[in-house]
């Protein structure tokens, strides 16, 4: 991937994304305005996939890169094995290091899709695994040259560990409880191997960041500085945390193309305009143009669609994200035709359906008939009625024939049958 670089101030273009929750200090941005930064940002591989929530993250470190910064993705190969209590309710489940380890590889994968980490690039980008300098430490060493400075008083104070001690039936063990001391030291590591001054983070990681930052100015008494994002509202339905169910992945394996692409489609109308701000690269009059579209015409959702084009595309690239608009529009079209199985398969994946014998079709089989049986009529005589009113569909076709028979011919991928009654009910056949 090689990107076309445009030196930006990237404080005010994440300002008005709405992409800045919280900075540490008021002189940062008049800073990234005259120099160039190092800066980071940290992906635990407690899943083998990230999610949009660490999408947003990667495209804010995108954002640095295009402006001419210099962005560091850390995965957190050690912190993993350890788990951040910040957002978290209970206690992780402690996972195997081989497990960490493959899932560090798939979203190592994730992560050179949006950063430019090509050989040559200015500013080059740079991916690490904090294992390669948690792990050879030896524990005395590490108590007594970075948990000297951490008060456990500051430490209880911190809005993620206090949380935690409020549930009294759950609490928080040690080993979570000294994360962020990890992810302190992670930042010192990088201020003195990198010259990392700024690091970035949701909202949730405002006590972690801020510890890292109290850290280098104790041991190397040296200036760093922290920006979070705020916590992402207005998705349909999705929890942020890797080890949550029904979140949205990048993998496609997780999540397809198809998924993902109705994942954004779906954004309520008052939350769109804002995330077509933190999601996209589209600039701030499209945007504004778009928001105007949904106040004006909110039934053609055209903000919607520029949404999940554009995120799909960034994630899965244009030519999956054009396959994803077919097939769209193929659940109300003829274009339902020309979908691949799979991809048919997915989009009527929430369809009611049933199995019938081929054989039935060898001799014609009465539509008529078969509306009654799947559920799309009350009674032949209703049937009738809904095909001659013109509210009956095959494949998507409009069909006024009340005795129509169908036949092989009719099947799709030489095997399927969908019948539609109105705009919304769907069943599919399946001829075997």
């Amino acid at each position: 991937m090689v990107m076309q670089r445009v030196e930006t101030d990237v404080y005010s273009e994440l300002e008005w994304r709405g992409a800045i929750h919280q900075c540490t200090d008021p002189q940062l941005p008049g800073l990234l305005r005259r120099e160039h930064f190092t800066l980071y940002c940290g992906f635990d591989p407690t899943a083998d996939s990230l999610h949009v929530g660490g999408l947003l993250q990667l495209i804010n470190l995108r954002r640095f890169q295009l402006a001419g910064h210099r962005p560091i993705a850390v995965i957190g190969g050690a912190t993993g094995l350890v788990g951040d209590p910040s957002g978290k309710s209970s206690e992780r489940i402690l996972m195997r290091k081989e497990e960490i380890n493959a899932n560090a590889a798939g979203i190592a994968a994730q992560i050179q899709r949006l950063i430019d980490l090509s050989p040559g690039t200015e500013p080059q980008a740079v991916m690490v695994n904090n294992a390669d300098w948690l792990e050879p430490i030896k524990l005395t060493d590490f108590l007594r040259d970075v948990g000297k400075h951490f008060s456990i008083n500051a430490m209880i104070g911190r809005e993620s560990i206090r949380a935690r001690l409020e549930e009294r039936e759950q609490g928080i063990s040690f080993t979570e409880f000294t994360y962020m001391l990890l992810q302190a030291y992670d930042f010192l590591h990088l201020f003195e191997q990198f010259g990392c001054r700024l690091q970035i983070g949701g909202s949730d990681q405002w006590g972690n960041i801020t510890s890292g930052i109290d850290l280098i100015r104790r041991i190397r008494d040296g200036q760093a500085y922290g920006i979070t994002s705020p916590l992402i509202e207005g998705l349909p339905g999705a929890k942020m945390g890797k080890s949550e169910k029904g979140n949205v992945w990048l993998d496609p394996s997780k999540t397809s193309p198809y998924r993902f692409y109705q994942y954004w489609l779906n954004v309520e109308d008052e939350h769109v305009v804002r995330l077509l701000g933190l999601f996209t690269f589209l600039d701030k009059p499209r945007i504004e143009e778009l928001g105007r579209l949904v106040r004006e015409q909110p039934a053609k959702r055209e903000a919607q669609k520029v949404l999940a084009f554009e995120v799909t595309a960034l994630v899965h690239g244009a030519h999956e994200a054009e396959k994803a608009v077919r097939a769209s529009r193929a659940l109300f079209g003829s274009q339902i035709v020309e979908l691949e199985e799979p991809v048919l398969l997915e989009v009527l994946s929430e369809a009611p359906s049933s199995r019938a014998s081929r054989s039935l079709l060898s001799g014609g089989r009465s539509l008529v008939d078969l509306l009654v049986e799947v559920g799309l009529a009350e009674s032949k005589a209703a049937a009738r009625s809904y095909i001659s009113g013109g509210g009956v569909y095959i494949n998507n076709v409009r069909d006024t024939d009340a005795d129509r028979m169908l036949v092989e011919d009719d099947l799709l991928l030489d095997r399927y049958l969908l019948l539609r009654r109105g705009k919304k009910s769907h069943h599919l056949v399946s001829f075997e």
